[in-house]
């Protein structure tokens, strides 16, 4: 809670650079941007301009271009003179984006001395010390690491900007701990399937969101294909790819039966040189087998869902998921991103071992939620189904809480409109040099009975959405002006005020009375009111109509105040 009011009171890095420059680097990008992409890109560097400390979710489909978005960014906040964190889930992932970086940062010339550091498995010991002492001494501009970049042991000398790549595959605390960083540092988040509370926030416009739906030119949806574990389908399939000069990946997730499925695979096919890559081999074995494939030395590789995030392969446009039932719904959409990034079409079948009725056409002897899972991602294969598939999974599951570790699942706690009230409070405490007191009830702190009802009837205003509305901006009126524009509204647009109305409206005005005085309670009836708290005060006079009392207690507030 003290973070997110510190990020709202804070003024972030206004970041500066040349327009010369930026468009230097633009040129760079091999491809036309599509319309989302650039309108993400404008985003994203207004947000950086802005000095206010930037929180945005961009939301693009598997292959969509959100690294370019990224990489627009980086080099944003270098020119501007701060450091950049980039945060991936994977080892693999890391690789790719410091090979990325350092390729497009080089085409900039000489002119742009840029130190990038990577931190990650396949760096030894000796050279990650080194680069965590450069990047403490400033040395370093851009690093690029896995969970790696959490520990206590990396300092920043400039921190500016971080990157959270795949962000799906981090955890709340994880995700925190890189903005408890620098509570000014702007925040770059890169996803195709939202988590539902990450996507719920964006939603409800706690963070900035940006989407990314238009799929880049000549681009193809991948066909889909849901059936049973099948000799001949995975013959055919392998064949089909490696004639026309592909490659394919094989996804079986047991480390333990992997060597007994190549066996099969190289009965299958003879044709297939095959290669298998899993988290369990050491560093330097796994790298060699990612580049004989990126290389294309070898046509298929078997592996588990280590190849799940961010692997750039346009050569490979068919993949096969075994046992694909196991697997979650954003997790089968990733896999199946990892093929289709060139305008050949590419091809997905995801193998069950459940028995697929298929003269039937379902999904027989699967969980309800696999059955659903499988049916969804068959249904969703057009292009830019993430972000659908990420709104299903919403539905399904629920957006969690936002103060608090449920990233689905129905809010326990804090929702969305109590946050923003505490977070208000805090910010207005922040700015006036107080130590932020969320222990204080929120909404109407003072309870108001005036021994008469106090509400907007049917009669009055008659549609119950407007009624919610009105009844909101009254709990959230913070002065008597507030409360007389509202009452003149509601004599504008409904007629003159019910005596349940101006009852209703006298309540709040005293509430904001009672508010500066920290009166708790108040209770009024037609013979006496009091005033109750820690100390109590009670008085009696005879006040036989609500005017009288309103009127009364209004002199005894006024009296207070002075005193």
């Amino acid at each position: 809670m003290a973070l997110y009011a510190l990020r709202a009171a804070r003024q972030g890095h206004a970041f500066e650079f040349t327009a010369h420059d930026y468009d230097a680097f633009a040129d760079g990008f091999g491809f036309e941007e599509t319309p989302d992409q650039a309108a993400a890109i404008n985003a994203v560097i207004d947000d950086m301009k802005s000095g206010r400390p930037m929180d945005r979710l961009v939301c693009g489909d598997v292959g969509f271009g959100k690294t370019e978005v990224a990489l627009r960014a980086a080099f944003c906040a270098v020119a501007g003179g701060k450091q950049v964190a980039v945060l991936c889930p994977t080892t693999l992932l890391c690789e790719q984006h410091f090979q990325t970086f350092s390729d497009r940062f080089a085409q900039v010339g000489n002119n742009w001395p840029i130190r990038i550091a990577e931190l990650s498995r396949f760096k030894t010991g000796k050279e990650s010390a080194q680069a965590l002492k450069e990047l403490a001494e400033g040395k370093v501009d851009i690093v690029i690491g896995t969970h790696k970049l959490l520990q206590k042991d990396v300092k920043f000398s400039r921190l500016g900007l971080v990157v959270i790549d795949e962000e799906h595959r981090f955890g709340v605390r994880q995700k925190e701990a890189l903005k408890a960083l620098r509570a000014e540092v702007d925040v770059l988040t890169l996803t195709a399937t939202p988590i539902p509370r990450s996507l719920g926030m964006s939603l409800e416009g706690l963070r900035d969101f940006s989407v990314i739906a238009t799929a880049p030119q000549k681009r193809l949806a991948i066909k889909t294909f849901v059936s049973n574990f099948s000799d001949g389908i995975i013959r055919e399939a392998l064949l089909r790819e490696f004639k026309r000069g592909g490659q394919v990946y094989f996804l079986h997730n047991e480390v333990n039966t992997i060597e007994n499925m190549r066996e099969k695979l190289a009965k299958l096919a003879p044709e297939a040189r095959i290669v298998v890559g899993h988290g369990q081999m050491s560093e330097r074995e796994l790298e060699r087998v990612m580049r004989d494939f990126t290389q294309q030395r070898v046509n298929l590789l078997l592996c588990t869902t280590i190849i799940e995030t961010g692997i750039d392969n346009p050569h490979a446009n068919t993949i096969i998921i075994n046992r694909a039932e196991k697997f979650g719904l954003a997790q089968l959409h990733q896999l199946r991103g990892r093929v289709g990034r060139s305008h050949h079409q590419a091809y997905a079948y995801l193998l069950t071992h459940a028995g697929l009725d298929e003269s039937a056409g379902k999904l027989a002897g699967l969980t309800k939620q696999a059955r659903q899972r499988l049916e969804a991602i068959q249904l969703m294969d057009e292009l830019g189904a993430g972000f659908y598939l990420a709104m299903h999974d919403l539905e399904i599951r629920g957006a969690g809480e936002v103060l608090g570790e449920s990233q689905s699942g129905e809010m326990q706690e804090i929702g969305f409109n109590l946050f923003s009230e505490m977070l208000k409070r805090a910010v207005a405490s922040l700015k006036q040099g107080q130590e932020p007191d969320l222990s204080q009830p929120l909404g109407i702190a003072t309870e108001i009975n005036l021994h008469t009802p106090a509400l907007l009837p049917n009669d009055y205003a008659p549609d119950v959405n407007e009624r919610l509305i009105l009844y909101k901006r009254l709990a959230n009126g913070e002065s008597l002006d507030d409360i007389t524009d509202l009452h003149e509204e509601l004599v504008d647009r409904f007629g003159e005020l019910p005596p349940q109305a101006q009852s209703l409206l006298d309540s709040h005005r005293l509430r904001l009375l009672c508010k500066p005085l920290g009166v708790i309670k108040l209770d009024a009836t037609s013979e006496q009111y009091r005033l109750a708290g820690q100390d109590k005060l009670a008085l009696k006079r005879h006040c036989p109509t609500l005017a009288d009392r309103v009127s009364a207690v209004k002199d005894l507030l006024r009296q207070l105040t002075k005193k």
